[in-house]
């Protein structure tokens, strides 16, 4: 239990001067590869950003692993972020990598077999509602679960307005 408090003063000046660093090339390959780094557009987005986190987190508390090491594991994931990025422009390849929004309600009806395949509750759902101001069911036109676990909201306060197709293009009904 001692343990926990014990550091040297070499240690701790280790982990200050890595954790500079490192931060330092967080920020040179974020300029570099754009801001979609740390975006949650897609799955892989956040897998990107969790994947970046614990290359830190190890970088700068791990002796085993090096500053070098940390900033080559940084490079390589931004590389294939960025790899990634460009072959999602094929849409073979993004059926492939990405999931596809699915629709939980259609105008007023809860579509409960969805709700089911997104593990999402009613619960859930009408917190979701709430967030989005919603004050009647009329006024919602769908919601949609994302691609990147985000539930949208789509709704306004006038019964006669569509929801023009382009917004529900590639959501699973």
């Amino acid at each position: 239990m001692e343990k926990w408090f014990e550091a040297s003063w070499t240690s701790l000046t280790a982990i200050c001067i890595t954790a500079v660093g490192i931060y330092l090339a967080v920020i040179i390959f974020t300029r570099l590869a754009g801001k979609r780094s740390f975006s949650k557009m897609s799955s892989f987005d956040f897998a990107m950003t969790v994947a970046i986190g614990s290359i830190i987190a190890s970088t700068v508390l791990s002796k085993s692993v090096s500053l070098l090491q940390g900033v080559v594991g940084l490079a390589m994931v931004y590389i294939l972020q960025i790899s990634i990025a460009i072959l999602r422009r094929s849409s073979n390849v993004e059926k492939l990598i990405d999931n596809s929004p699915l629709l939980l309600m259609d105008g007023t009806r809860i579509l409960h077999e969805n709700l089911k395949k997104a593990r999402v509750t009613e619960s859930d759902l009408r917190s979701k509602l709430r967030e989005a101001n919603v004050l009647e069911l009329s006024q919602v036109r769908a919601v949609v679960f994302e691609a990147t676990g985000d539930i949208s909201v789509l709704h306004s306060t006038d019964e006669n307005e569509e929801l023009e197709d382009w917004l529900m293009e590639g959501v699973d009904k």
